[in-house]
């Protein structure tokens, strides 16, 4: 093989590795960096895919070249079918001015004044909680940052709408099995046709659009003289907000917009926050080192803003659980709309491009012991050796998450929160991870809560939660 030829992984006439890669998708893509390095051709059902999983060829694709590689028409209408014409989806111009209009509400000085809000209904989510309860932590944690999402980013109480959040929560998770589906199928079928999974399609979308809806609707039953009013958070920055030429977001746009964040906002974050229950009920030497680090700063007290500097080992479990469990596990398929060339690579006109963080998270050329999970390591020295392409939670170049920050101050603050009142243990042998749009553990997460010191009550500010 030449040095710029592509290896290839060969499977089945028809199918390809289609089978090989369905079994886990994450450590198929894995073993394709371990066995073959920066880039691997498969091909899967007459399509061909190329996994890319090397810092610079990835920042071609994302940074330096990112118009000569859209996202697949394929991908967007799957998602959009999920959660709309948002961020995550709409792509040139159109994405530009909708970014634009979004990214006030999470810089840096806004999302502090939320810090509050989420330790607050932290507390009130542990309220109930008890010494050698059994717990699905991973619905727990769902919807927790399910009610601080809406609450910082919409100023709406779900805490107190029981009803809704549960019926939001099984839209999304049906959505997810569903786009998941069609992800794996080789043929897409029209949604107008009367399939069951069409029909469960349209149910949760109604489900999530009217949830979303009656958000809107309320701020705009609360403007004055037909003007809304400024409350600082996200929805009203939207429903404020001019285009160039002077025009207002049109309401469906509104819709999709606050649709994809509501749904990327906590759905992520969830999922980062059970990984990490998960990874330090196997791990009491991480535990101690993080309640010696939460006593000694925090004592008794409630975690604050201005006490993250000084909770760096509660943000180095973050950064190393986003290590090993991304939940954005796969990037959005790229394409090649003509024949060109990628580093020294020949790539034809249609390709398939995969970019996965899982992948690179586990190389062990940026992180050794890649399967061992060591929050010491990531010290100021070691992130700045490495790569930028290398780590990538929440993707990069343009498209990057816009609530990459929101996401980790959340997480180390829900940790610090918790981790001073309860530890965890595992109630269930085996873990599986579930790689759907993202990736979380299989089947929930069973765990036994031990209680360390007395949880204080909430704060005025959020209402005790009404039992589901």
């Amino acid at each position: 093989m030449s040095e710029n030829q592509i290896p290839e992984i060969r499977g089945s006439r028809f199918a390809g590795v289609a089978s090989q890669f369905s079994e886990s998708e994450p450590e198929f893509l894995r073993q394709t960096a371990l066995a073959n390095g920066p880039i691997t051709l498969f091909r899967m059902f007459g399509l061909s895919f190329y996994h890319v999983a090397d810092p610079e060829l990835i920042r071609e694709i994302l940074v330096t070249r990112q118009k000569e590689f859209p996202k697949a028409k394929r991908d967007v209408e799957i998602l959009g079918s999920f959660i709309g014409n948002g961020l995550v989806t709409s792509g040139g111009e159109f994405h530009a001015k909708q970014r634009k209009l979004a990214q006030p509400a999470f810089h840096a000085r806004r999302i502090g004044g939320y810090a509050s809000t989420m330790v607050d209904y932290t507390s009130a989510v542990m309220a109930d909680w008890h010494d050698g309860q059994p717990l699905d932590i991973s619905q727990a944690m769902y919807e927790l940052t399910m009610y601080i999402v809406a609450k910082t980013l919409f100023d709406a109480d779900m805490s107190q709408m029981q009803a809704e959040a549960e019926g939001v929560g099984q839209a999304i998770h049906h959505l997810q099995a569903i786009s998941n589906a069609d992800f794996k199928s080789p043929i897409q079928w029209p949604h107008w046709l009367p399939t069951k999974r069409n029909r469960l399609r349209r149910q949760a979308r109604n489900t999530l659009n009217s949830t979303v809806g009656t958000i809107i609707n309320n701020r705009r039953a609360q403007a004055v003289d037909g003007q809304v009013a400024d409350t600082g958070d996200l929805l009203s920055m939207l429903m404020l907000s001019q285009y160039d030429d002077g025009s207002f977001m049109g309401d469906q746009q509104l819709l999709d917009e606050v649709l994809t964040l509501f749904v990327a906002g906590h759905e992520t974050t969830s999922n980062a926050l059970s990984w990490t229950w998960y990874l330090l009920s196997q791990h009491p030497d991480v535990v101690d080192q993080l309640q010696a680090e939460l006593d000694g700063v925090l004592g008794s007290r409630q975690a604050t803003l201005a006490d993250l500097p000084q909770l760096t080992y509660t943000g180095q479990i973050i950064k190393e659980v986003l290590r090993l469990y991304p939940p954005a596990w796969i990037l959005n398929t790229r394409t090649t709309p003509v024949a060109t060339n990628l580093g020294p690579y020949q790539l034809p006109a249609d390709a398939n491009i995969f970019i996965s963080p899982y992948a690179m998270h586990h190389l062990p050329q940026y992180f050794p012991e890649p399967d061992a999970f060591r929050p010491e390591r990531w010290t100021a020295e070691f992130e700045q050796s490495l790569p930028r392409y290398a780590y990538m939670p929440f993707g990069g170049g343009p498209r990057v998450c816009i609530g990459n920050s929101f996401a980790q101050m959340e997480a180390q603050l829900v940790l610090a929160t918790i981790g001073q009142r309860f530890t965890t243990s595992l109630a269930t042998e085996e873990v599986k991870l579930n790689p759907q749009v993202t990736l979380s553990p299989k089947g929930g997460l069973p765990v036994i809560l031990h209680a360390r010191q007395p949880v204080p009550a909430p704060t005025e500010a959020v209402p005790a939660l009404q039992p589901a």
